[in-house]
């Protein structure tokens, strides 16, 4: 019962998702024959943003996956979302792939297919619509999509202050912003000066 209870715990602790997109047989000529090794493209994310993907050889699939998740752990990157959608539309090419991606309201899903649904899915957006054109390579496509998702910069909210800067629940006055003391008269601006040093005592 305690290792069933361990083998639990571990599967709740593993922070990323993986997906295999790609599995390929390769071979390499050598001086004593051909030497056959599996490609693996592999693609991994935690669901709330971040996404990353990795390709690697091996002499068989499961020594290849292991390498390809090591490396997409090292190229991590972060994807901005706004109401489970992204900001704007964007189209991205990367040599022969070319890939649109559009955002949609809440409620559409994820309309892609391929390599490009199994990444929204994996970086945790839950409402897009986007097209592959030229190219049906999986990897090019992958590497478009992330290329895509860098392209992306997440908006700061700024609060309009008035003259104030908030800092918790204590409020610091500074001085009037510069707009506001342009169309006022000299005597305007000092009666509002000597407020604001009252205010400060």
């Amino acid at each position: 019962m305690a290792r069933k209870n361990q083998k639990e715990f571990f599967k709740k602790e593993e922070e990323f998702e993986q997906r295999i997109i790609d599995v390929a047989r390769v071979t390499r000529v050598m001086a004593g024959g051909k030497r056959m090794k599996f490609r693996v493209c592999l693609a991994i994310g935690d669901r709330k943003g971040r996404v990353g993907a990795g390709i690697a050889k091996g002499a068989d699939v499961t020594a290849a996956v292991a390498k390809a998740f090591t490396k997409a752990k090292k190229n991590l990157i972060m994807v901005p979302t706004l109401n489970g959608t992204i900001y704007h539309p964007v189209v991205v090419k990367f040599k022969a792939a070319k890939i649109i991606l559009k955002p949609a309201k809440p409620g559409t899903g994820v309309k892609a297919g391929g390599a490009v649904r199994i990444l929204c899915e994996l970086a945790g957006v839950a409402n897009i619509t986007s097209k592959i054109l030229g190219s049906n390579n999986k990897i090019n496509n992958v590497k478009a999509t992330l290329n895509a998702f860098k392209s992306f910069k997440a908006i700061e909210k700024k609060e309009k202050t008035d003259g104030k800067i908030v800092r918790g629940a204590n409020e610091l006055t500074v001085k009037p912003k510069v707009e506001e003391t342009k169309s006022l008269n000299l005597k305007d601006k000092l009666k509002k000066l000597i407020n604001i040093k009252k205010e400060d005592k």
